[in-house]
């Protein structure tokens, strides 16, 4: 019976993560050695030490002349001073063979290699060639429109770190450095089910008691973006024994299990006494608005984990974010930094329950003093779909908090940072 009250008990979302993380086993499942063009929205197993400089030469920066720059000091419109100009052109992809001395310059294209004894590059819309000399309108100092080797990136440095979620700007970084295939862990693989007599798959005829599933298409796309891979089981009907069969089976093949709907207190929410049957609850509700009921546990036979999240699609998004996403995390092998919500100014009241952490769906805009405002979404309940693409992101009330007035300053989350 203690046991019991002990997971009955709401915790806060802070609470909740630290329970899975002492309860669950988030080791990742291996390594995998992929190719960089098919690394993006994977986790890196291991750091990437670059072998070379970015960039691996002295580079132009822009279209120009490369000069000594002390050969340019004083130079004006009214009194440009003038060097002797080369008849050769550096272009890219070309080892110079020249070398400049002060008092002389070369064209020189974007990209190209800096000729040995330059040090700066005059614009070319600073400059004015003409019969082997070349006027300077404007001086440069040393370094000016020029990009030096390892200036970027150093050999020896760590540019990537093990755990990171590979982006496409990190993918580029692999790219620069030569790098073609990486080290990243193996995907968790993740069972998605819909619960409920009343949910039916898209697509069919629908009758009047019944909704169409958007759940799992919900999850399906937060877990591709998250370095997972989901596995569609369907939808189950509020049948015990069909519930404890189906979550039992994927559990031997998966991860975690990831349910909606069947969670809450009513008499057709078997999905908590399912799991209770064949596994252990670490917690099942969490001070969270939208979405208080949320199952964590483990299924003994094949040790997988097990959410199950509520059954309105605003639910699920917000509960998934904030409490599942920590999870996906660890079981990913993603060191994943704390969210830092930004500050915007509320243009709302709303009261709220002390101890709970709530979100509020808003969308943005620029108001006439230049500050960034956030607007409420006239709808607030959990089942509004069209509330998340209506707006662009959450504002977070943390526990603490009861009031907030127009004027405010409040903490926003964009749906980009939160998925």
């Amino acid at each position: 019976m203690r046991d019991q009250e002990q997971f009955l008990h709401v915790l806060d979302r802070d609470e909740a993560e630290r329970r899975f993380r002492a309860a669950i086993d988030v080791t990742p499942r291996g390594t995998e050695h992929v190719p960089v063009d098919a690394a993006l929205g994977r986790v890196l197993a291991a750091d990437v030490v670059s072998s070379v400089d970015v960039p691996s030469f002295d580079r132009s920066n822009v279209d120009g002349f490369a000069v000594v720059s002390d050969s340019t000091y004083g130079a004006s419109e009214e009194e440009p001073r003038v060097v002797r100009l080369s008849g050769e052109t550096i272009h890219t992809g070309v080892v110079p063979s020249t070398e400049i001395v002060s008092g002389e310059a070369i064209s020189i294209a974007t990209g190209g290699m800096m000729p040995r004894g330059a040090d700066a590059v005059v614009m070319v819309e600073h400059a004015d060639a003409r019969d082997g000399e070349l006027r300077i309108a404007r001086a440069v100092t040393p370094g000016s429109g020029v990009s030096f080797a390892g200036t970027d990136i150093t050999t020896g440095e760590t540019v990537l770190r093990r755990g990171q979620l590979l982006t496409s700007r990190d993918t580029g970084v692999l790219a620069a450095i030569g790098i073609s295939s990486v080290d990243v862990w193996r995907k968790p693989v993740i069972a998605i089910l819909s619960t409920g007599d009343e949910i039916i798959e898209p697509g069919g005829a629908r009758p009047a008691a019944a909704l169409f599933d958007a759940n799992r298409y919900l999850l399906e796309g937060l877990l591709s973006r998250v370095g997972a891979q989901a596995s569609d089981l369907g939808i189950l009907p509020d049948d015990p024994a069909r519930l404890i069969e189906a979550i039992s089976a994927a559990a031997a093949g998966h991860d975690l299990v990831l349910t909606s709907g069947g969670v809450s207190t009513g008499e057709a929410d078997h999905v908590r006494q399912a799991v209770e049957s064949i596994g252990r609850l670490v917690f099942w509700r969490v001070a969270v608005k939208p979405g208080r009921p949320v199952a964590m546990g483990v299924i003994l036979k094949g040790g997988a984990a097990f959410v199950g999240l509520p059954g309105n699609p605003v639910a699920v998004f917000v509960t998934f974010a904030r409490v599942v996403r920590p999870l996906i995390a660890c079981l990913a092998g993603e060191t994943a930094a704390p969210l830092v919500p930004l500050p915007v100014r509320a243009t709302f009241p709303y009261r709220k329950r002390k101890g709970r952490r709530e979100y509020v769906r808003v969308a943005l805009h620029r108001a006439a003093d230049g500050v960034i405002e956030a607007a409420k979404h006239p709808q607030d309940g959990a089942g509004v779909i069209t509330s998340l693409t209506e707006t662009d992101g959450l504002v977070e009330l943390l526990e603490d908090t009861t009031r907030i007035e127009p004027g405010d300053s409040v903490g926003f989350l964009s749906y980009a940072a939160l998925t």
